[in-house]
């Protein structure tokens, strides 16, 4: 391409929160973009980007004349493990106090035109930024350009998050103390929410459950949900037809909401994808489980991940352990090295034994492919919305677990909504999960699950062909926000 072609190119910056399931949705959506003409500049923090070298191979971010990769530094102290979820709280704090100066001034290199690669790197025309990162709204409107807030979120879980300075206004948050999350206080209804029903206080992001008003994440919530006004468009990784209430409630309270995904079955119909060996993982994904889920039978095998950031107890760990062994199924699970809070995951040997035949273990692995093997017919999980949307796309039906944040939410409508899913109780004992486990991979629910999620899987495959709801509201996006042809 000639640098004058190239100088007219739509610039888009995208930055997404510094963590794995933000990281990975956000450089899905980068690459739907530039796949539509876009020239893109990736930014991860210092931190992330290096995790992304060790783990996919120093040549893993080379990308593309116009599509590249830069870094900002995040302000926090030098963490000794390089292979853990950094803390969430310091990583919020940063979020709201680090960030802006260094995003500045990459900005403002990106865009000055007396440098050698003025002619390949067109001026900044867009920022499409993670919706939890609020400054990136003061930085658009220094330089000029409109800002496309993309939530990795279900319409569902951002509707809740909308809710916040609601809650705050009517005292329900921060929480007065302790005891309002024991005393049945959070099982209050929430009857004012539009396009949501029948939802408790428990069921919404669990951010405003503190009782500390500064609360570094509850802040950033509040923050982040104060700057969508300033927002020319706002994507929701979603699709029409999954949450039509929701997503037409919000159709008439913000300017532009866009239903984009699910981004994987997106990138699935483009006819050849030049940034293909670009990957998602933070960490070394490990592939001997697809050799071994090969030699499983079909729909057989509990597949067990809790996603990045959720950590369990050593006795959660071991109940959900037994619970696993107890039901006699294969089962191929995902331990991070930092899954137990402080102490290294330890299962007994006594389990080991009783599993050994049946159990296999792995640190961390290319989840979408194990979801999409024909061997795999369940899946334990947190519930964080990348493995919700992943495990609906494979027709996988779900146990959830939820963590923190949006997954209260995404459960609720997993297991009431959608009917794809059951609920493990927050305090897990083995016989429970042993008793669901089962129904989810031989009861009457789990076939009545399975049948369901087959149907939302065909509905999203026709939501992202190339004239679907989401493939449309991409183009629209691209044309009415990005490109400004009116």
């Amino acid at each position: 391409m000639g640098s004058k072609a190239a100088a007219n190119k739509p610039h888009v910056v995208c930055v997404p929160a510094p963590a794995q399931s933000h990281i990975k949705a956000n450089l899905k959506f980068a690459k739907l973009l530039h796949h539509r003409g876009v020239h893109v500049t990736f930014v991860n923090t210092e931190f992330n980007h290096n995790r992304f070298l060790k783990s996919l191979g120093p040549n893993s971010l080379d990308g593309l004349p116009d599509f590249r990769f830069e870094t900002i530094p995040d302000g926090l102290p030098a963490g000794s493990d390089q292979d853990a979820t950094q803390d969430v709280s310091l990583v919020s704090d940063s979020i709201n106090n680090k960030l802006l100066a260094p995003f500045r001034d990459l900005l403002m290199k990106l865009n000055d035109r007396s440098t050698s690669n003025s002619d390949i790197n067109p001026p900044v025309t867009c920022i499409v930024s993670d919706g939890f990162m609020p400054f990136t709204t003061t930085a658009a409107e220094e330089i000029g350009v409109p800002i496309v807030l993309l939530f990795t979120i279900a319409a569902c879980s951002f509707m809740g998050y909308k809710q916040y300075p609601a809650l705050v206004e009517k005292g329900l948050a921060p929480l007065k103390d302790e005891s309002c999350l024991t005393n049945g206080f959070l099982d209050k209804v929430i009857d004012w929410i539009p396009g949501m029903k029948g939802i408790r206080l428990r069921d919404l992001p669990t951010n405003f459950r503190t009782t500390d008003p500064n609360d570094f994440l509850f802040n950033l919530s509040l923050e982040s949900i104060e700057r969508v006004r300033k927002a020319s468009a706002v994507v929701l990784h979603t699709f029409d037809a999954l949450e039509p209430d929701v997503l037409n409630a919000l159709a008439s309270m913000l300017p532009l909401v866009y239903a984009i995904g699910p981004d994987q079955l997106l990138l699935n119909q483009l006819p050849e994808d030049p940034l293909k060996h670009i990957g998602y993982s933070l960490w070394k994904e490990e592939t001997e489980c697809l050799e071994w889920l090969k030699s499983k039978a079909p729909n057989s095998v509990v597949y067990v991940n809790f996603g990045s950031m959720a950590v369990l107890t050593p006795q959660q760990l071991v109940e959900f352990g037994w619970g696993l062994a107890n039901s006699k199924l294969p089962f191929f699970w995902v331990i991070r090295p930092d899954l137990v809070v402080g102490e290294s995951a330890i299962l007994p040997p006594e389990f080991v034994a009783e599993t050994k035949e049946r159990g296999l273990i792995a640190s961390w692995c290319p989840q979408e492919q194990v979801l999409n093997d024909p061997s795999v017919g369940g899946f334990l999980t947190h519930g964080g919305w990348n493995s919700t949307i992943e495990s609906l796309c494979a027709g996988v039906p779900m146990l959830c677990w939820p963590f923190f944040a949006d997954q209260q939410t995404n459960c609720y409508y997993v297991c009431n909504e959608w009917g794809i899913g059951l609920e493990i109780n927050n305090d897990v004992k083995r016989d429970q999960v042993e008793k669901l486990v089962k129904e989810l991979m031989e009861g009457e629910k789990g076939k009545k699950m399975k049948n369901k999620v087959m149907e939302w899987k065909k509905i999203a495959e026709e939501a992202t062909s190339p004239h679907g709801s989401s493939s449309t509201n991409l183009d629209n996006l691209v044309n009415q926000v990005i490109l400004r042809k009116n």
